[in-house]
């Protein structure tokens, strides 16, 4: 569950509050990858001072624990949707640090193409031009198969033979 940025601002002080603002949709553009990196490095440490205090209030109240140091700050009311806001300004922010990879990739990928292109055009080199040669030309290829070539009237004379030979089995009866 996401929440608006007026809650974001009502859970956090004002410091906490600007880290998690630089994650935003028109703030994080303005960030270079080093700026990124920091800032995510900043919002792990958030996010694991909450969930430490989130882990420790849970056991005061199931009385597994001793109530921890003696003062807390102000925002140690609600540890664990404080510690959801820093999760979810560190995964807007490892989105952006993957969508940049991504690109520069891609960026990268293009310019090898371009550059295997070129190399392969300067390497092409032109076919001859198709002119009369003095050689003989193409020789016929002898058809391996034999043809068996049967006269008409063969085939006639046989299929007769064969009428011929059954008339007289059939006279003999």
């Amino acid at each position: 569950m996401s929440l608006s940025s007026r809650s974001e601002r009502s859970l956090l002080s004002h410091e906490e509050f600007e880290v998690v603002r630089a994650t935003h949709h028109p703030f994080i553009y303005d960030q270079d990858r080093e700026t990124l990196r920091d800032l995510k490095l900043r919002l792990r440490d958030l996010r694991s001072k909450e969930r430490t205090l989130g882990r420790q209030k849970r056991r005061e109240s199931r009385g597994k624990g001793d109530a921890r140091g003696g003062s807390f700050p102000g925002t140690y009311e609600k540890p664990l949707q404080r510690k959801q806001i820093f999760a979810s300004a560190l995964k807007r922010t490892n989105a952006e640090l993957e969508r940049r990879r991504r690109l520069e990739a891609k960026a990268r990928h293009v310019e090898a193409a371009h550059k295997a292109l070129a190399m392969r055009n300067a390497n092409f080199e032109e076919r001859p031009a198709a002119t009369q040669t003095a050689k003989d030309g193409m020789k016929p290829l002898p058809n391996p198969r034999r043809r068996w070539k049967v006269p008409p009237a063969k085939i006639g004379s046989v299929s007769k033979a064969g009428k011929v030979s059954q008339a007289r089995r059939d006279s003999r009866g």
